[in-house]
């Protein structure tokens, strides 16, 4: 499976006419993109009711990705979060059987630490059974593909990439994860037809091998995320 959307569900007005014209903006968005990242989550917590409610209002097969909050990753860095951790799978947990994926972004500054990020995955791995991805931004985590692989957590494949091995799916191959922030200008380019065309095969090979396949636009400051996602959906349909 393929699960390809934004971060975000925003229908930003070019693109209106893509989707249907009833219903709330994830409703709406649901009923052309198969996936999305929640990425205020990072920022603040969100009662479980509205979890609840964003699971309900989508189709069977939509699947939700969710950033983990940066009270973890950033502030406390992966160590003593077992309470902020426990509160925010009971919130997002209410997705149930929608919740795709966990999304686990670090600060530039995290410098691989073995015993650090094993001790965090390995609790993780203890409440939480699902699917992971990282996204470390410094260098030293080239040394962390073997640990990932033993905890079963993803490296996101990024671009722009921010060191060696960054730029392709790493870690656990049971996964893959694209996210694209878009270039030149972080947050606002978009891509190239020949990117996307690129980009679309290399799902589509993930796909084949069977292996679960997210691909996140997050170039979305002036809109380009979503007709991003719209064409490559045309591709890999």
């Amino acid at each position: 499976m393929i699960y390809l959307g934004c971060a975000g569900w925003s229908v930003a007005r070019e693109y209106a006419e893509a989707f249907p014209a009833d219903g709330t903006h994830l409703q709406r968005y649901a009923e052309r993109l198969n996936a999305v990242e929640i990425n205020s989550s990072f920022y603040r917590p969100h009662r479980p009711a509205t979890y609840a409610r964003w699971g309900a209002s989508v189709p069977d097969g939509f699947r939700f990705a969710v950033k983990v909050p940066r009270e973890i990753t950033h502030t406390r860095r992966l160590v003593d979060c077992d309470v902020a951790l426990s509160s925010f799978l009971d919130q997002c947990g209410e997705l149930g059987e929608r919740l795709g994926c966990l999304l686990v972004q670090l600060p530039p500054s995290l410098v691989f630490e073995p015993v650090v990020v094993a001790r965090f995955f390995d609790r993780l791995r203890q409440v939480f059974p699902g699917a992971v991805a990282v996204e470390p931004r410094h260098a030293s985590w080239t040394a962390a593909q073997s640990l990932l692989v033993e905890m079963r957590v993803a490296q996101v494949a990024a671009d722009p990439p921010r060191f060696g091995v960054d730029s392709e799916p790493g870690g656990w191959p049971g996964l893959v994860y694209w996210r694209l922030h878009g270039a030149p200008r972080m947050y606002v380019s978009e891509y190239s037809q020949d990117y996307l065309k690129a980009l679309a095969l290399r799902l589509a090979q993930s796909d084949q091998a069977g292996v679960p396949t997210w691909c996140i636009f997050d170039n979305t400051a002036a809109g380009a995320a979503l007709g991003n996602a719209l064409q490559v959906r045309t591709w890999i349909e």
